[in-house]
């Protein structure tokens, strides 16, 4: 395994609304016998209402602050030797501070989901606030792809299956021992 993981075990999965981060997390932690946390799910525990509600009264600036903390709070956890398994909201990865963090403390994945499948699952998604303007949500596709390509391994999300992508992940090189 990785130094850098093996330094500090936290594998970081990114990706765009849609693209399977948190069932595809929760399958790998479970692989791999690592904790797994949402992060959208940890911040509307935190918060104790949804990202749609601190979208619309506190506004994208205040989410990301308090998404920016939730991750640092997992980080630091990570550093102290607890091995976890992150998925991220889909804009997390696109802040550099969160970025460097991330990439700082683990090893963060990108799961490149083609836009037709990501159509498909957002289409049915009504708890997205990003979503809701479907030609903003292909220019929010499109202008976040460079940055998730700066995550340390891609993974291409070919169908809707997590245990093909968990193997996928499983068998990159960074996880050779």
């Amino acid at each position: 395994m990785n130094l850098r993981l093996k330094r500090t075990p936290g594998i970081y999965l990114v990706g765009f609304m849609g693209s399977g981060k948190s069932t595809i997390g929760r399958a790998l932690a479970r692989r791999m016998g690592w904790d797994f946390f949402d992060c959208d799910t940890e911040i509307e525990a935190a918060e104790r209402t949804s990202i749609t509600e601190i979208f619309e009264s506190r506004g994208e600036p205040e989410f990301r602050r308090i998404e920016a903390e939730i991750l640092r709070q997992h980080v630091r956890a990570i550093e102290r030797g607890r091995p976890a398994v992150l998925a991220l909201g889909g804009g997390a990865f696109v802040d550099e501070t969160n970025r460097q963090l991330l990439l700082g403390n683990g090893v963060a994945i990108w799961l490149d989901c083609p836009w037709e499948i990501v159509e498909r699952r957002v289409a049915a998604a009504s708890h997205r606030p990003l979503a809701r303007d479907p030609i903003r949500l292909r220019q929010l596709f499109d202008d976040r792809r460079p940055i998730y390509a700066l995550a340390d391994v891609q993974v291409t999300i070919c169908g809707d299956d997590p245990a093909a992508a968990v193997d996928t992940i499983l068998r990159h090189p960074i996880f050779a021992r």
